[in-house]
């Protein structure tokens, strides 16, 4: 399929899953620092989180994810890597992989939600222009 040049991918969101969703209201709001932007279901059972210009659906409609260690159910390009893994860190959110640099030229680190999704956040070692 060719790519057509006039059309701008603006924003991604990923929707993560959940068995228990105000625990991971919690999570989100209260731990990573995102704002609740919407809910639905009586009581809630769907939420949209954001924080500057990463968004978050989570969604305890269809039950919790198959927790995968290994594998990352979402990726936030932030600034300032180093001062937001600071600030999880001395808010006790478990870090579960410290920050690292990888061979792609990233510096990363990843927590685990309370339902076992995976989320790395990322900034490029080498600022683009």
């Amino acid at each position: 399929m060719s790519q057509s040049p006039d059309i701008a991918f603006n924003r991604s969101t990923p929707v993560l899953r959940s068995a228990d969703y105000p625990r991971s209201r919690a999570f989100f709001a209260d731990q990573l620092g995102f704002d609740v932007v919407e809910e639905g279901g009586e009581p809630p059972r769907f939420g949209i989180f954001k924080r500057g210009k990463a968004f978050f659906f989570v969604d305890a409609w269809h039950g919790g994810p198959v927790p995968s260690p290994t594998v990352w159910s979402a990726y936030v390009h932030v600034a300032e890597l180093q001062a937001l893994h600071d600030s999880y860190a001395a808010a006790g959110v478990e870090i579960s992989r410290p920050v690292e640099e990888t061979v792609y030229g990233m510096r990363e680190f990843e927590v685990t939600d309370p339902e076992g999704n995976v989320i790395c956040f990322g900034e490029d070692i080498e600022p683009t222009p």
